[in-house]
């Protein structure tokens, strides 16, 4: 058998190491989030309903949580908790969670978590059902278990806590990756520890956002299957700044996605009493550094003659216009186009184009528009959306409709 040349060696080196790049960014390494909608959620409702069979018990559990869960809801929004027909329940519930339960031949015991449509509930509740959150924050969740740093590196159960979130009543507007595409390229463990903003500001450009949130967990355990304990830090920024901490502890392996769960959850109250204290105050260097401004050489009357025309209006000069990113809801192909257009008829835009497309998601869109982006903010608004964010980052939504009731037809017109 004839000795391989150096030649061939190095390119079948080069191939490798190419496939392994390739490998690197194909398939999805994490999970996707289940529920990104703004529904109102009431969790740990307890139910134990006995049936002549178990689909008639577990239905009358269902009901159960759905009467329980809407008394739960009003009294929160200070509505008198009040009941409501089962019927109209039918309409204003957007799903029943299933936290843990129970089936017997007669009997239903579980814990349900209900959650309501927030537009049809905020409607019937006679509320408000715009909820003013926080500016985007790009979500890099941290797990640090048996000494290894896992971010989308490899599929994380942190990461995958995340993504089992409902985020429908946190102030906090999360931006969550899959860990598809170059989500492990762009957003791994050594990122984190970067402080250059030329590249952060690149990469929440990228998805979207105006500021990263960084969660950390670090699991120690006592032996194989035994104890689990999780030390949760919640950090922000991109120079990794402590916001609090906390920890949590669980009897055994199996209960791992439950201690992650609840870390989430508390988590996310800690980043909202820093929101309402102001310490996830905007970072001014994760801006765009400003426009350089011309240098005009002493002396030059060409320079000064231009500059005296554009005072007193007989040139005007030309501008490029500033880039806005939007972020739109897109369950469509047709929606993606619907934005567009409409974005384009505003006067002011430039141009507008889809930079990432999510159908059943949010999109990001890339407008240039002549000005500040206040009047974009307010033409929008009137146009049925509610505008959030701040500077060159706006998230829109549609506005929600509010339903008035059936009266009856005037059989006696006054007169």
């Amino acid at each position: 058998m004839r000795p391989k040349s150096p030649f061939t060696l190095l390119a079948a080196a080069a191939l490798l190491a190419g496939a392994g790049a390739f490998a690197q960014i194909e398939g999805g390494r994490g999970v996707a989030p289940i529920d990104s909608a703004g529904n109102y959620e009431v969790s740990g409702v307890s139910v134990d309903v006995a049936a002549k069979t178990a689909d008639a018990a577990r239905l009358g559990g269902w009901r159960l949580a759905q009467r329980k869960a809407w008394v739960q809801l009003s009294q929160r929004l200070g509505a008198g908790g009040g009941l409501v027909s089962d019927g109209t329940l039918d309409q204003l519930v957007s799903g029943i969670v299933i936290e843990n339960e129970q089936i017997g031949p007669t009997r239903y015991i579980a814990k349900l978590g209900v959650l309501f449509n927030r537009a049809r509930a905020a409607s019937l509740l006679g509320v408000s059902a715009y909820a003013d959150r926080s500016r985007p924050m790009l979500v890099v969740p941290l797990m640090v278990s048996g000494g290894v740093e896992t971010v989308f590196e490899q599929p994380s159960a942190w990461q995958a806590a995340w993504a089992r979130f409902r985020t429908g009543n946190s102030a906090i507007d999360y931006v969550r990756p899959s860990g598809s595409g170059a989500d492990s390229l762009l957003l791994n463990a050594g990122q984190i520890s970067r402080p250059g903003r030329g590249w952060w500001r690149t990469i929440l450009d990228q998805y979207g956002a105006s500021d990263v949130l960084i969660p950390v967990v670090r699991l120690y355990r006592s032996y194989p299957g035994g104890p689990i304990i999780g030390v949760f830090q919640a950090r922000h920024g991109p120079d990794n700044d402590l916001i609090g901490s906390f920890t949590l502890r669980v009897g055994s392996a199996a209960g791992l996605p439950q201690l992650l769960d609840t870390g989430v959850a508390r988590m996310d109250g800690v980043y909202q009493q820093a929101l309402r204290s102001g310490a996830l105050h905007p970072d001014s260097s994760l801006s765009p550094p400003p426009a350089p401004e011309p240098v005009v050489a002493p002396g030059d009357d060409s320079a000064s003659g231009e500059t005296l025309a554009e005072i007193v209006g007989d040139t005007a000069p030309a501008s490029a216009g500033i880039p806005i990113v939007v972020q739109a809801d897109t369950p469509g192909a047709s929606s993606v186009a619907n934005i567009e257009g409409l974005l384009r008829g505003i006067p002011g835009v430039r141009a507008a184009t889809t930079t990432s497309r999510a159908l059943g998601g949010v999109s990001l869109l890339r407008v240039t528009y002549d000005g500040d982006p206040a009047p974009l903010r307010a033409a929008l608004e009137v146009r049925g959306y509610q505008v959030s964010g701040t500077g060159q980052t706006l998230r829109i939504r549609r506005a929600p409709q509010l339903q008035l009731p059936n009266l009856p037809p005037d059989t006696q017109p006054a007169g």
